[in-house]
């Protein structure tokens, strides 16, 4: 592995734990100023304070079980994509607790920066169901 992709992967895990605690500031050291991420929905935030904000509505609290991070060098741009998959755990704002909330999130890092990054979890589809609004019952 090399060190641009073992560098990408740190920054992505330390800006995700950052994230969690939840530390705005802190996670910000890790993206650049052009940062944008997108949320599940098409939800665009341009800063972590934004996306822990966002958060802070939908969940009394909440926190990744990191399953797996990978990355690939991008040679021509030099640009390495890094994926964070797990499951989200946590408290809905009644405080009714949840766990196995599957999520993804895909990173593209620059010069040991974060550009930008998508997320997608089951939160949506977990919050429909339990207002009675599914199509089809979760498994």
């Amino acid at each position: 592995m090399s060190d641009n992709v073992r560098t990408a992967k740190e920054v992505v895990e330390a800006y995700l734990e950052r994230s969690m605690i939840p530390d705005p500031t802190g996670a910000a050291e890790y993206v650049s100023n052009d940062f944008e991420v997108t949320f599940t929905g098409g939800r665009r935030f341009t800063a972590p304070a934004e996306t822990i904000a966002f958060n802070a509505k939908r969940y009394k609290w909440v926190k990744k079980k990191f399953l797996r991070t990978d990355a690939a060098l991008d040679e021509t741009s030099g640009d390495v994509h890094v994926y964070n998959s797990g499951y989200l755990y946590g408290e809905w704002p009644d405080g009714t607790p949840f766990e196995g909330n599957r999520y993804m999130d895909a990173f593209i890092v620059r010069n040991s920066e974060i550009i930008s990054a998508n997320v997608w979890n089951d939160s949506a589809e977990i919050l429909l169901e339990r207002a009675g609004l599914a199509e089809t019952p979760s498994l």
